[in-house]
């Protein structure tokens, strides 16, 4: 099992599906004509893109010409919050998010406070979970924006994004939501939500990096993010990766037609995880929500180890896991959705998130529970911390 690498990443990103592959080749072949010309070759193109947002807009539950392609997640949430923040200035300044958005969020809003704009923060409870009542009560006369995540990246905790966007409807508040970890994993459906923007990220769900989505509801008052071309009917410049755009619509086709057994597969992964190691290692925490979490996540904090550490030893025993955001990786700094939590920075440090996919089996998890409650063990008879609890003191 040793030589074999088990991949326990999905948050991160997902392998490609083949099928997503088979319909992107010819667009990097002899269907490679730029989309805004006339001739034959481009044509093909411009369908080819027509075709895939019809696809994303199925999914979605919205309509076409609400879906506008973009180069990623991040992007769709700059665009969205700076987008809807600039257009409606006149209405008012003020933002409503929560302290456990991805940075995408996170830095776009301070940024965004740098430029006269008021963002409000709000905490999160011990699941990771935000007060439906708080964003209620968070609201101003010149609120214009209410951004909130549909499930956090870390650990998997689901929002009860249909009730707030029921709030910000109800106070004719424009309200978006990151739904990067949503799409693939549950069900979405931008009418039921009572959402106005949303974003998604082709290479969460099996499709291609470099591509993502904006669902922008028809009547919202956003900027255009990029100038300089009439792609995206001009609200969005630059020559369409077509490859890119073809393998996000096959890819959410293909995500959204088998959700319901695909869950029930990841559940059963991960319910089965979270008991084995709650059973096999002690002082721990499960962190986030136990029941209202995506499908696929598990994430525990391990009191007495250093989470880098715990990583770098799965990964010499074949396995390839995470201690929370992939985009945050290179940060020494413990992870700003812990501490929001309530964990201390100690405890923050020692995550790990294990984040389960279409090919995981049960003999993965067989092997994550041979060699998990060993390397952690290992590493706590490395801390003087542990040797006093063991000894009682």
């Amino acid at each position: 099992m040793e030589n074999k690498m088990i991949y326990f990443d999905h948050a991160a990103t997902t392998p490609v599906k083949p099928e997503v592959v088979e319909e992107m080749m010819p667009y990097y072949t002899n269907k490679f004509g730029n989309a805004s010309s006339i001739y034959s070759i481009g044509r093909e193109s411009k369908k080819a893109i027509e075709e895939a947002r019809e696809r994303v807009a199925k999914a979605l539950g919205a309509m076409t010409r609400e879906i506008f392609f973009t180069g990623s997640g991040s992007e769709a949430d700059n665009w969205a919050i700076k987008g809807v923040a600039y257009s409606n200035k006149d209405r008012g300044n003020h933002i409503i998010t929560t302290a456990i958005e991805h940075h995408a969020v996170l830095h776009t809003c301070q940024y965004l406070e740098s430029d006269g704009f008021e963002v409000t923060y709000l905490p999160v409870d011990e699941n990771g979970l935000v007060s439906v009542e708080q964003v209620r009560k968070a609201i101003k006369p010149n609120t214009i924006l209410i951004t909130i995540m549909f499930a956090n990246n870390e650990i998997g905790t689901i929002q009860p994004i249909a009730e707030i966007g029921k709030i910000a409807k109800e106070n004719n508040i424009y309200f978006h939501t990151d739904a990067v970890q949503a799409i693939g994993s549950i069900p979405v459906n931008v009418n039921e939500l009572n959402v106005d923007l949303l974003s998604l990220s082709a290479h969460k769900f099996y499709g291609p990096k470099g591509v993502g989505a904006l669902y922008i509801r028809k009547g919202v008052k956003i900027t255009t993010f990029l100038h300089g071309g009439a792609q995206e009917r001009g609200r969005r410049a630059s020559t369409e990766n077509v490859p890119g755009i073809v393998g996000l619509g096959k890819a959410i086709e293909l995500a959204t037609e088998n959700l319901e057994q695909y869950n029930k597969k990841l559940i059963d992964l991960r319910d089965r995880t979270i008991e084995e190691i709650t059973k096999k290692v002690p002082f721990i925490k499960l962190n986030g929500d136990r029941y209202k979490r995506l499908p696929g996540n598990v994430n525990f904090s391990f009191e007495f180890i250093e989470g880098e550490s715990l990583l770098l030893m799965l990964d010499m025993k074949g396995i390839a896991a995470s201690s929370g955001s992939a985009c945050t990786s290179g940060s020494l700094d413990p992870s700003h959705v812990l501490l929001a939590i309530g964990l201390s920075h100690e405890i923050a440090h020692g995550s790990l998130r294990i984040s389960f996919g279409d090919e995981n089996t049960h003999e993965d998890v067989d092997y994550l529970m041979e060699v998990l409650p060993l390397i952690v063990e290992r590493l706590r008879e490395m801390s003087p911390l542990y040797e006093k609890v063991k000894r009682g003191n």
